[in-house]
């Protein structure tokens, strides 16, 4: 259409029409989301969860996501543990979690080889093994300052090693608050001793 060239008032009318149409399927849409989003977070959090939300500032969107928090994180922030004990709770839970990611040997019950074989470079396969043993190591030594009790090492192992909330680790609400007891105790342990 040239510049000079009158617009035709019936075309005009469709192309707004069409334009209005999809966006109207673009709120549908974004409503939808925002919906399975909205039940996703209900049920985590039914499940015990703790989940960050977004910043109130911007609007929420697919792209500022809701955030799981650890355990660690969860009660911090609630004011149940104070950054000492947290930074205890993050150095175990560092640990725990390099010793139980050890990689077993690989096998394959196929009888062929998918993919080159690429070999392995020898430092990084003896720098990732120092590091596995340097966090088991480390592992122990934590669990000795626990004068491994179990429960203390228990509540370390759900809460800093796998980053449950207390809900989440335990069924009840008075076995929560034995949990969050027993795990206050083991973070001042571990965070009064020099790591």
């Amino acid at each position: 259409m040239r510049p000079n060239q009158p617009r035709d008032p019936a075309r005009a009318a469709r192309d707004r029409l069409l334009r209005l149409e999809r966006q109207a399927r673009a709120r549908a849409e974004a409503a939808a989301v925002a919906e399975g989003v909205a039940e996703t977070v209900a049920l985590s959090r039914a499940r015990g969860q703790a989940i960050a939300e977004p910043s109130a500032k911007r609007q929420r969107t697919c792209a500022q996501a809701y955030r799981r928090q650890t355990g660690l994180e969860w009660l911090a922030a609630k004011g149940r543990i104070d950054p000492a004990a947290k930074a205890a709770g993050e150095r175990y839970g560092w640990a725990y979690r390099r010793v139980k990611a050890e990689k077993a040997i690989p096998s394959s019950l196929g009888g062929e080889v998918r993919g080159a074989f690429v070999a392995p470079d020898i430092a990084e396969v003896l720098a990732h093994g120092e590091g596995t043993e340097l966090a088991r190591r480390k592992l122990g030594e934590f669990r000795r300052r626990l004068q491994v009790q179990a429960d203390l090492v228990a509540a370390c192992d759900l809460i800093c090693g796998e980053e449950k909330t207390p809900r989440e680790a335990a069924a009840g609400e008075r076995e929560i608050a034995q949990l969050e007891a027993v795990l206050k105790v083991a973070l001042e342990i571990l965070a009064g001793a020099p790591g």
